[in-house]
């Protein structure tokens, strides 16, 4: 019997099982990254648990990171004290192969954590200490894409937000209005540079990124809190760098079915750890064997040797087209179809829709047909082979518990990227939408997903998103068996002409009518979703 929290005292028995363990002197580590780290992650959750915790092992494995990194939370210290903690800050990935055999490694690169937050003091001044350093080199980030977000559904600053930049920075709440606080402090102590990454899942992350800090920083000098010559610095990314990114490995919350595979190997302490919010962690991580990594390469205060960690480092233009590639068209379209039709259609696996020939064909067509025609491939992955390695290899893999409740989280935040931009790409080319099929029977679908009832007529919980209760709103006078196509529009149109939810007005673009077809399709009564589908295939 063997716990990750002790899991020294059983390294020998681990090794026989193949467990695969540090090859780095762990106590030195740790103290040198509690010291003074010379790269900080914000956002401790599954997949800096299952990926860039990896990364930074396999650097410390080959002697390239002599410091371990420390994460922050500035939202709430839940994954600090529960699940990090008790660990002593370390992390059993597994890798779920398609065979069913699990690879495990113990990463123990994670130094500690702080909660940059003022309700606990000492470990925002801690944070404070780390970001002084000149020898602090980067953060990295993945906080979802709401957590850059700064403004509602109309484009006004949130009431948070606005409050903080009235404030200052010792009010700031905000995840980002915390991020800029600390930018400020790095450069009242000499403004070394640093670079900024987001690793977050959408497009032209570093970009956003950039523009909510600016948002912050600008806010703050209007209202007299900041000078101009720190605004000056973080405009500057020769100073402040916010390198783009694509990031890509399916990490799915820890299953029941991974804790139980574990037990049976003779863990003894790596049981569930139900959140505040209905997710879970553990002291695993379970992840698929592909992962993809691709950053700018821009990095103004230096950076450890990523590309030793399988880091694909590129320009620019090279990492928007990857990441182009896969948010808008060879990926994540494919996943939130799959989220919304499976949770009407009442899966718990992405692997079981994989077996449905119909949704198969459905994301098939979706990628193959509307998808890559408008993709610029980027020199670093082949468009059409990771396609086929994601619908032949990942998505079928049933040894991966990833659920399409999981992806159908925040899926308000997502459209704009999943299918406006490539709704645009045709736009821009002067080509006609309204022949297309997949995409808006797509958007059909998840309007059909926010009534919160099934193709059988059973209500569900939809997943967690921001702007979920004013969408239900929208359409909750619609009912299994509507036949009224007026009411259809009456709950369709707010929605499909925001352009602050798919970055175009779906009526502008010719497609608005087409999506509230299918809409009222769908509503037909039992069975009419998959019936649909069915249809248009």
């Amino acid at each position: 019997m063997a716990t990750l929290k002790n899991w020294q005292a059983s390294a020998g028995e681990l090794k026989e099982r193949g467990v695969r363990l540090p090859a780095c002197d762990v106590a030195a580590l740790k103290r040198a990254g509690v010291e003074q780290p010379v790269w900080i992650h914000f956002g401790g959750g599954n997949l800096f648990r299952a990926f860039h915790a990896q990364i930074a092992q396999d650097l410390a494995d080959k002697g390239l990171l002599t410091r371990g990194v420390v994460v922050v939370e500035t939202f709430r210290p839940f994954t600090l004290d529960e699940v990090y903690g008790p660990y002593n800050f370390d992390i059993l990935q597994v890798v779920m192969n398609a065979d069913g055999t699990l690879d495990e490694r113990v990463l123990a690169v994670t130094a500690g954590g702080v909660f940059a937050n003022s309700q606990r003091p000492e470990d925002l001044e801690l944070a404070k200490h780390y970001f002084e350093s000149p020898e602090l080199q980067l953060a990295t980030f993945t906080i979802t894409e709401k957590g850059y977000g700064l403004r509602d559904a109309k484009g006004n600053l949130l009431p948070l937000v606005a409050a903080e930049l009235e404030a200052g920075p010792d009010a700031a709440a905000s995840t980002m209005g915390i991020v800029a606080a600390l930018l400020l402090v790095r450069f009242n102590a000499g403004a070394t540079p640093i670079a900024m990454v987001s690793t977050d899942n959408f497009s032209q992350n570093g970009a956003r990124f950039r523009e909510a800090i600016l948002t912050v920083a600008n806010g703050w000098l209007e209202h007299g809190h900041v000078t101009q010559a720190f605004v000056d610095w973080v405009s500057n990314e020769a100073q402040v760098s916010f390198p783009w990114s694509m990031i890509d490995r399916i990490t799915p919350n820890p299953s029941p079915e991974t804790e139980e595979a574990l037990k049976q190997q003779g863990w003894e302490d790596l049981d569930l750890i139900a959140t505040p919010g209905g997710a879970h962690f553990a002291g695993f991580a379970n992840t698929e064997a592909a992962h993809y990594l691709v950053i700018e390469d821009s990095f103004p205060n230096g950076r450890p040797a990523l590309e030793e960690g399988g880091v694909i480092l590129c320009d620019r233009d090279t990492a928007e087209k990857a990441d182009t590639m896969k948010v808008t068209a060879c990926l994540n379209p494919l996943h939130t179809c799959l989220a919304v039709f499976g949770c009407l259609l009442g899966y718990a696996r992405i692997w079981q829709e994989m077996e449905n020939p119909e949704l198969v064909s459905l994301i098939k067509h979706l990628g193959y047909d509307e998808d890559l025609p408008v993709v610029v491939a980027p020199k670093v992955i082949d468009p059409q082979k990771f396609i086929e390695e994601l619908l032949t290899k990942r998505l079928p893999n049933k040894s991966l518990p990833d659920a399409p409740q999981r992806i159908a989280t925040d899926t308000s935040q997502k459209v704009a990227i999943r299918y406006g931009h490539t709704l645009n790409a045709y736009l821009a080319a002067g080509k006609d939408v309204s022949g297309l099929t997949y995409i808006p029977l797509t958007i059909a679908g998840w309007l059909r997903y926010l009534t919160g009832v099934n193709d059988k007529g059973e209500a569900f919980a939809c997943s967690p998103d921001p702007l979920l209760e004013g969408l239900q709103a929208h359409v909750a006078g619609l009912k299994l068996g509507e036949a009224d196509a007026a009411a259809v529009h009456a709950a369709a149109q707010p929605i499909l002409s925001n352009k602050e939810i798919f970055t175009l007005d779906l009526y502008e673009a010719g497609l608005g009518e087409k999506v509230e077809g299918y809409l009222l399709e769908m509503l037909a009564g039992p069975g009419a979703v998959a019936e649909t589908i069915k249809k248009y295939l």
